[in-house]
């Protein structure tokens, strides 16, 4: 309708201006409701020819769109393990910090693994008291082995001797019983040192790693006690929580509840513009939204980011070819708009839809030198034409509660 009564007062009304005062002609009298067509055909062909026009320009280069949300991303609260509920922590809807604990699982499971680790540690640390005692028995036994080891050397060699000075003085049966004794002795010292050796590997190494066997599997299961605590990985808030002790959770097919990260949703709009659209949309626009959640107002913002790909046109590829009939709706071209000044987006509930509008600016390709006049005016004209998509947002700013309470029929 603006772009009509702009048009017009550039066609229709100069040419009733001729026809008043050039040709003499008055309204109600020459000019009625029956000839005006006759008589201003002129004027309204060029008004309409030039509104499709000026309309075309406008919703191209200031492209506008009302499939604008603040989305926002939500995490699951999905435990690590499958369990029962024991505890609930948070009503349905309440503020958490990171860390907080949400629910915790039944932990008996976890709980018995943590004693056994620990009756573990207990078990090794007593065999270690136990192979130091063998060590000093072992010590002892050398002892005794060496003693016996030298009074069967020393009764040896007296033998041997008294054999040499006096030969025939001592029967030759029991020196070589001497000698299978004392070879007999040597193999019990070298069983009592073999016996400390091993108690001692025992102690410096077998030991300690059956106790570090222990206290890993201690670590293990302190994890997996850990895992039945529940707790915000993220600043946020719950909503909507409804578990309850005795309920069986699962991380595969259920989850507990979702938890909304803090801050989320207040950080930029996704808009979806029309795909004849795609060569305008750059990043760097200037736009302005409006929001149904926050009516009457207007927010200044920008385009941070345009995506390259169209999201109608992705397919999964699978048993069967794909048929390009199956789309059924056009898809758009999804951007990213931020506020311009900070906190812009306060007061915006986030999820809410918004009227968007985005402006295309041409001055620095009318700066440049290598534009000439024509284009620089044209350039210009399109800039300027803008204002009328301005205009139509503040407008449906302004009508957007009175359609959204009364006119939607809520």
């Amino acid at each position: 309708m603006l772009e009509l009564l702009l048009c017009s007062l550039l066609t229709i009304f100069p040419d009733y201006l001729y026809r008043r005062y050039r040709q003499g002609k008055r309204l109600g009298k020459e000019i009625t409701f029956y000839s005006v067509w006759f008589e201003l055909r002129f004027g309204i062909i060029t008004c309409l020819m030039l509104t499709v026009a000026l309309i075309t320009v406008i919703f191209y280069f200031h492209p506008s769109t009302s499939t604008a949300t603040l989305f926002y991303r939500t995490v699951p609260i999905v435990p690590e393990i499958t369990g029962r509920v024991a505890e609930v922590h948070l009503d349905y809807s309440a503020p958490v910090k990171k860390g907080d604990v949400i629910f915790r699982l039944d932990s008996s499971k976890q709980e018995a693994a943590m004693e056994t680790a620990r009756r573990k540690i207990a078990e090794v640390d007593a065999a270690l008291l136990t192979a130091q005692t063998d060590i000093l028995k072992a010590e002892g036994q050398i002892q005794e082995a060496k003693g016996a080891y030298q009074q069967a050397s020393d009764e040896l060699d007296t033998k041997r001797e008294l054999q040499k000075r006096n030969p025939g003085i001592v029967p030759q049966r029991d020196i070589e019983k001497l000698e299978v004794l004392l070879a007999g002795r040597q193999g019990a010292l070298d069983a009592a040192t073999a016996s400390k050796q091993s108690a001692m590997t025992r102690v410096s190494a077998l030991l300690p790693a059956e106790k570090a066997s222990a206290e890993a599997a201690l670590a293990e299961a302190q994890v997996d006690l850990d895992k039945t605590y529940i707790r915000a990985g993220v600043d946020g808030r719950v909503e909507q929580f409804l578990l309850r002790a005795g309920d069986v959770v699962n991380p595969m097919i259920r989850s507990a509840g979702i938890l909304i990260p803090e801050g989320a949703g207040r950080r930029a709009l996704s808009a979806g513009f029309g795909q004849i659209e795609a060569q305008v949309m750059k990043v760097g626009m200037v736009a302005e939204a409006t929001c149904i959640s926050k009516p009457w107002t207007i927010i200044p913002m920008v385009v941070t980011g345009v995506q390259n790909y169209i999201a109608a046109g992705q397919f999964r590829g699978g048993e069967q070819l794909l048929e390009a009939q199956q789309v059924q709706r056009p898809g758009t071209i999804l951007t990213f708009i931020e506020p311009i000044y900070k906190g812009g987006l306060d007061g915006v509930t986030p999820g809410s839809s918004c009227i968007v509008n985005a402006y295309t600016s041409n001055h620095e390709l009318i700066a440049s030198k290598q534009t000439g006049a024509f284009k620089g005016l044209v350039l210009h004209a399109v800039d300027a034409v803008g204002i009328v998509h301005a205009m139509l947002l503040r407008v449906q700013a302004l009508l957007l509660p009175v359609k959204t309470l009364v006119l939607s029929g809520h």
